[in-house]
């Protein structure tokens, strides 16, 4: 394919993908002991077809490549912004190539050369300018190769084809059916609302020895210390790095740094006080993730040996660190939930290292906010309960809290019932707020579609005040509905009239949207059933989980 990619003499300009100034360096190897915690090559089989280890290598790889360029992040990188279960995306991804070549799809040179282009046109304005290096600063540090990246191609065109054939049922929408969702989504209503918070009554909540003892003794598990771990580990700070990666980046920096100017415009850093400040801003980043890069690498290669060091002592990783010149350091104790708190990392160290045994006793590399880490079996420390006297300060501020919110919900739902009734003898709703001497907060015009309300946010979500407010009539005032804060009533005044030239210009878009949506959809509930009948007889069959369909959304 890059040979053919070679042979045009002009690059495609469609983009079908957009990334960050930082997504094409990576932090972790997918082929570094590449599911190493399997205990055989037993990978199942997928509608009677044994799925073999180099199968199930082949297709982890076409996934990671997947997932990075759908969301800019690689595999195992950070869960929380890639939210993909690796073991069950990679079965998906298999079913779906085993689905193509059931039903004869076979994507030709020419239009996987194109497919090609487009995604390795992505980054040229990230400094990728060629498939060469398309090759060393993408490929490469991940431990991918080309044959990954055109296979990866094939497939990904494959399920475009499986999407338009077995979603089409979920483009047959009527203009008519479109126009009335459009309206029902972007039609929006003024409100009112009134905030009953929890703060607004501490106060008032005394407190009582016995009553604290009690409330301690009512709610344990809320006080219970979680199993902890500590490990060791090794890191490669980002800031060794930074000389060496101005340095490989120093010939075409300027151009880069105007290029993601340009793209991401003045307004990305909002604190940037003047264009050249942004620019300095996108500069350090550039550079920074170049850096990381370099700290992944290096970090790799120290996992590489330490990896092989049998048996397990200890200290291994501490002597291993001091002949490279390097310090291995003890971590706090920590838990599953908050993780190591002085250690900026994510998700994945953290059950990395509770999964630790003196059996499997590494893993890593890690990305980290400052770098990358190698960590090393420590000591596990078993869950306690701490006495009252430990936790007491504690223990007294949730009774103050769940006191006072509970005054608070009383509050608002008695007031509920008061305006309700007067709201029924023709009373205007602000009236009634004065005489109880509650503040009417009125809300800026939202709609179903609406994505974000800053100001109000922080009192109740947005998909809350949603459903309160498209369930309740106009001119009348919603149930209290709890919230994290106390409470909210809503008042609903009234349905805005859309504007019709606004309305017309969006319509176009909406329906296509609407039509893709509708196909995706389609095809994801085919594919659910073909899935749960195909991986019956691989790991994934014993999870609880239904598919994620993560793998087929891939949307050209």
């Amino acid at each position: 394919m890059f040979g053919t990619i070679r042979k045009h003499q002009k690059w495609l300009w469609a983009v079908i993908i957009t990334l960050t100034i930082i997504s094409f360096v990576s932090f972790l190897s997918p082929n570094s002991k590449l599911n190493s915690g399997r205990g055989s090559d037993n990978y199942g089989s997928i509608n009677g077809e044994r799925v073999t280890r180099e199968h199930y290598a082949n297709a982890y790889r076409e996934v990671d490549l997947h997932t990075f360029f759908m969301s800019g992040h690689w595999l195992n990188e950070d869960k929380q912004q890639t939210r993909v279960d690796p073991e069950r995306e990679t079965y998906q991804w298999l079913l779906l190539v085993q689905l193509q070549e059931k039903f004869g799809i076979h994507v030709g040179e020419d239009a996987a050369a194109s497919m090609g282009q487009q995604m390795v046109r992505s980054f040229e304005r990230m400094g990728v300018t060629s498939p060469a290096m398309f090759i060393q600063r993408v490929l490469q540090p991940r431990g991918l190769g080309v044959d990954d990246f055109e296979r990866y191609v094939r497939h990904f065109l494959g399920i475009q084809e499986l999407i338009s054939t077995y979603g089409l049922s979920g483009r047959l929408i009527t203009p008519q059916e479109a126009r009335s969702l459009y309206e029902r989504e972007h039609q929006e209503v003024a409100t009112e609302a009134v905030f009953f918070s929890a703060s607004n009554y501490l106060a008032g909540v005394t407190i009582d020895p016995e009553t604290i003892a009690q409330f301690y003794s009512n709610r344990l598990a809320n006080y219970l210390i979680p199993d902890r771990v500590q490990v060791s580990y090794v890191g490669f700070n980002v800031t060794n790095f930074l000389p060496e990666a101005e340095t490989e980046l120093s010939s075409n920096l300027t151009e880069m740094v105007e290029a993601n100017y340009q793209r991401l415009g003045s307004n990305y850093f909002a604190d940037a006080k003047s264009p050249e400040e942004a620019r300095g801003k996108i500069r350090q980043q550039l550079i920074r993730t170049q850096a990381l890069g370099a700290a992944r690498k290096r970090a790799l290669e120290f996992a590489n040996v330490l990896f092989d060091l049998k048996p397990f002592v200890p200290d291994t990783l501490q002597k291993l660190a001091a002949t490279n010149g390097l310090t291995a350091l003890i971590t706090p104790p920590f838990d599953r939930e908050d993780g190591p708190k002085d250690l900026p990392v994510g998700a994945d160290f953290t059950k990395a290292a509770f999964a630790l045994t003196s059996d499997e006793p590494y893993a890593g590399p890690f990305a980290g906010q400052d770098g990358v880490y190698v960590i090393s079996y420590g000591r596990q420390i078993p869950h306690e309960t701490p006495s009252l006297d430990q936790v007491r300060e504690r223990v007294v501020a949730d009774y103050r809290h769940s006191q006072a919110m509970m005054q608070a919900q009383i509050a608002g739902r008695m007031f509920q019932q008061t305006v309700t009734n007067q709201l029924a003898q023709g009373k205007a709703f602000a009236s009634v707020c004065a005489e109880a001497h509650l503040q009417a907060t009125e809300l800026p015009p939202f709609s179903i579609s609406t994505r974000s309300l800053p100001d109000i946010e922080d009192r109740v979500s947005l998909n809350q005040l949603k459903q309160i407010a498209f369930s309740t009539s106009p001119g009348k005032v919603s149930p209290f509905q709890p919230t994290l804060e106390g409470g909210v009533i809503v008042f609903v005044k009234s349905k805005l009239p859309l504007d019709p030239a606004k309305a017309q210009t969006e319509l176009t878009t909406y329906v296509f949207n609407l039509r893709r949506t509708r196909q995706q959809e389609a095809f994801e509930d085919w594919f659910r059933k073909e899935a749960e009948k195909a991986l019956r007889d691989t790991p994934v069959a014993q999870q609880k989980n239904p598919p994620t369909m993560n793998s087929s959304k891939a949307k050209s």
